[in-house]
């Protein structure tokens, strides 16, 4: 049964979200899961996994999808962003992992855009320049195991669904640490209203960043109060973190790009400063203004866009719903065995969190 979301708890999250509260909640948009949890022939643990999002769901044919990207703090990997910066969009899967399985998921990716789009490829020289992005899960996780395959991110992406989607220790968020409680995979949504019309944004991130002393919760600074320091090993920072905001607003590259920099602010109201160790990169793509691929467009197009002037109540959902999936994360999130150091990574509790807050209300 999965543990209660920062709603269920009763907390004062703002905003109002869409029926599942997760990036699924963006028409078309499916996430994808493999996680991997087993002792290797080595005896060493292995704790991690791939997560998959497809922008257009399994549909046959290729589209691409407007995008922008931003860097708050480049430690870290996601491929195809070049392409981002000058093209304004991608085709096919994003694909979050760990630091040393980018290389087998974007092989992987691939052989997906190739096997999914078939026909579209066979007939034109085609190229496929799939997003993978990761964080470092090896203090738990035997990261230097390689144990992620092909096979493993294949099935991520052939099982991607829409509707409600598992959160914690799932995917490439397995292994993962956050403030120095376990980490891992959370989303959320938000609903906007913009001249009449309503929008859905969405978020997901992988969350494996920030010290415990840092954090905050609803601007409460719980690390500080918590009153139980962080296990041995995790006093700093060794992670990172991945937001994929999603939306169907009618939004331009360069718009998107700055929506993407607004989840720096979701991130920082959780307390980080984005540390010198963490990769914050974060990445937000538009499902508006389907059309076939340029090389196969015609040579004048027309796109539909939103005045920048009315962009207020997007950043606003963006920073929420950035926010609320990093707590979604902590609070979905198992215990997980440490290997390097040894010991355990204890998940937030909710209970105490509420204690901690003071919310006396019962929980939804």
């Amino acid at each position: 049964m999965a543990k209660p979301r920062a709603r269920e708890l009763g907390l004062a999250v703002p905003g109002t979200t869409g029926p599942h509260n997760a990036i699924t909640d963006v028409p078309g948009v499916r996430v994808g899961y493999r996680t991997l949890d087993y002792l290797a022939d080595n005896g060493k643990r292995v704790k991690t996994g791939v997560t998959a999002i497809l922008p257009r769901g399994h549909a046959r044919e290729p589209q691409p999808v407007w995008a922008g990207f931003h860097a708050l703090n480049g430690n870290g990997e996601m491929t195809g962003t070049h392409w981002i910066e000058h093209g304004g969009y991608f085709v096919g899967p994003l694909c979050i992992t760990n630091s040393h399985s980018v290389g087998i998921v974007h092989h992987a990716a691939t052989r997906w855009t190739l096997r999914q789009y078939a026909e579209a490829w066979d007939a034109n020289h085609l190229w496929a320049m799939p997003v993978v992005a990761e964080t470092y899960d090896g203090v738990i996780n035997d990261i230097n195991g390689q144990h992620v395959s092909e096979a493993d991110a294949l099935a991520a992406l052939d099982d991607a669904q829409d509707g409600p989607i598992a959160e914690g220790n799932v995917g490439g968020g397995n292994g993962m640490i956050c403030y120095g409680f376990k980490g891992g995979t959370g989303s959320a949504s938000r609903l906007i209203e913009i001249d009449g019309q309503r929008y859905t944004l969405g978020a997901l991130v992988q969350a494996n960043h920030g010290q415990r002393a840092w954090l905050k919760v609803l601007g409460v600074p719980v690390g500080e109060r918590w009153g139980e320091d962080a296990p041995v090993g995790l006093e700093r920072e060794r992670g990172s973190i991945i937001v994929v905001l999603a939306t169907d607003a009618p939004l331009l590259p360069h718009q998107l790009k700055r929506l993407a920099q607004r989840a720096g602010l979701g991130i920082a109201l959780g307390g980080t400063p984005g540390g010198n160790n963490s990769g914050d990169i974060f990445i937000a793509f538009s499902v508006a203004n389907p059309r076939p691929l340029p090389q196969l467009a015609p040579t004048r197009l027309n796109l539909d866009y939103l005045n920048d002037e009315c962009f207020d109540a997007l950043y606003l959902a963006a920073v929420q719903a950035t926010e609320e999936a990093v707590l979604n994360a902590m609070l979905a999130a198992e215990d997980a065995p440490m290997q390097k150091p040894e010991g355990v990574c204890r998940a937030l509790d909710g209970e105490r969190l509420r204690q901690v807050l003071g919310v006396t209300v019962s929980p939804a």
